[in-house]
């Protein structure tokens, strides 16, 4: 790993390890699961200014729309007109059609260090402490055994199979009228890749995935409201 990477990994190791002991009398061998939660949720509440803009941004995209086909039908062999149209189109919405896929981007250090931190046997000089922290007799530190499944990795694939039920519930009914087939297939599949994305991370990036990805359910369906 380049030695600029080092810092920011041990400052996130001492971190946790710190959270971990302090949790350790309230939740005693399942300390480094509650410490993991904890960091999750404090993260995504870090985010929520990022995702009030993505659900703007995607209420703005829905007004948009019969703008946005308008101006593809009209310059469509004249892809550099286009993308001045659909820049200046954006810029007096005050919106940006990626808004959307902030919160994913800016989740996405987090997400490395934690599959960094229970992927790593030594961390700063010393035994990697968080890899003894277990889910129901799996070690965090453990990728998915494919062929002799724990209860810890059954019970996470189960768990993020539900949420990502919920979240395509979520997705479709985000869009609109004109949206295609396929678009509407991708809302209802996509989300079942979290408990693909789990099967080749640590135990512990996937406890992270499920918490995050419910996070993301219930705050869509207030938003929405």
């Amino acid at each position: 790993m380049p030695s600029f990477l080092e810092a920011p990994v041990s400052g996130a190791y001492h971190l946790l390890t710190s959270l971990v002991s302090a949790l350790q009398p309230l939740a005693g061998p399942y300390a480094a699961v509650a410490a993991i939660v904890v960091c999750t949720l404090f993260v995504r509440l870090c985010l929520l200014p990022l995702s009030l803009r993505a659900h703007r941004g995607l209420k703005a995209r829905a007004v948009m729309m019969p703008q946005l086909k308008t101006l593809t039908e009209r310059h469509r062999d004249n892809p550099e007109r286009l993308q001045k149209e659909l820049a200046k189109l954006q810029s007096e919405s005050g919106t940006s059609l990626f808004a959307g896929f902030l919160p994913t981007l800016a989740q996405l250090p987090f997400f490395w260090l934690m599959y960094t931190l229970f992927s790593r046997a030594i961390v700063g000089g010393e035994a990697n402490q968080l890899i003894s922290g277990t889910l129901f007799g799996a070690p965090l530190g453990l990728h998915w055994p494919v062929f002799a499944a724990t209860p810890g990795f059954g019970v996470l694939a189960v768990l993020l199979a539900v949420v990502a039920y919920f979240s395509a519930r979520v997705a479709l009914r985000q869009l609109d009228a004109a949206a295609t087939p396929l678009t509407r297939r991708l809302a209802r599949l996509l989300p079942y890749g979290t408990v693909l994305t789990a099967a080749f991370v640590p135990l512990a990036a996937g406890l992270y995935l499920v918490t995050t990805t419910t996070w993301t359910v219930v705050e869509r369906a207030i938003l929405q409201r």
